[in-house]
């Protein structure tokens, strides 16, 4: 169990590597919500979470546009002038551009999603449609709910969590995004694990006291076989000899 405010104690300290000594109340709330989402997983599993939501956040712990833009009109200039630039050599079709609809769908949350296709497959993880409404990616709600089951499920690129941890933080960010940043991404996870293990507390023991055994009713004898003796059966023989003597005898009388 996460012991919230031994996390944050640790988290603020300059060593921690990666807040410096302290945090905003948006970086708090963010963790604090990513946790909520997270519930009890694996220690690793969720430093890399943190990590990742770290790194595409710009360290704000809270769902952005794309190249960090404060609007959708400034996340579509800027992506349009990085590509015309040669910036963003990988992209083929300008995928932020607006739609016959008047849509754009780049990259928006924790882990920005981008291209209407995915929008639409993850709308059942958000429980809203986000093709009715891209921009509910950038709720901190549901923007968490996408990270954590994104990551955990293997949503994204086809790869989870639990085809690198715990064990591999670098070959964890093709979870993601390949091999972008993997190593910078995985010092950052390596520093949230130390901060999640100096905060865990152990479940509080439950004595359960022994009911004392009543000590049980002893048993009730057999009763023991009858036995006679042989002086006892010629006895009992010549009792029932003499009875039915006197029954003749008397049977005789009667007759007279």
């Amino acid at each position: 169990m996460i012991d919230r405010a031994k996390l944050f104690a640790a988290l603020r300290k300059r060593e921690s590597g990666v807040f410096g000594t302290s945090l905003t109340k948006g970086q708090v709330e963010g963790i604090e919500r990513i946790l909520d989402e997270a519930g009890d997983m694996e220690v690793e599993k969720l430093a890399y979470i943190l990590a990742t939501a770290y790194h595409e956040t710009g360290r704000t712990m809270q769902p952005v546009r794309e190249a960090f833009a404060k609007s959708d009109e400034q996340a579509i200039a800027r992506l349009e002038n990085a590509w015309k630039k040669g910036k963003l050599k990988w992209v083929k079709t300008p995928y932020w551009r607006p739609d016959a609809d008047g849509k754009a769908w780049f990259g928006r949350g924790y882990v920005q999603i981008t291209h209407k296709a995915n929008y639409q497959r993850l709308s059942p993880i958000a429980g809203v449609d986000l093709v009715a409404d891209p921009d509910m990616a950038l709720d901190p709600r549901i923007a968490a709910k996408i990270l954590v089951c994104g990551m955990a499920g293997g949503l994204f690129t086809g790869k989870s969590l639990a085809d690198y941890l715990p064990g591999d933080y670098v070959g964890a960010r093709k979870i993601v995004n390949g091999t972008d940043r993997a190593k910078t991404i995985a010092g950052y996870a390596r520093s949230f694990e130390k901060a999640l293990r100096a905060s865990y507390t152990p479940e509080p023991l439950v004595l359960v006291e022994r009911a004392e055994k009543e000590p049980s009713a002893a048993p009730e004898p057999a009763p023991r076989p009858v036995t006679t003796s042989p002086k006892g059966i010629e006895a009992i023989i010549k009792a029932i000899i003499d009875l039915i003597v006197k029954i003749i005898t008397s049977m005789k009388g009667k007759r007279k």
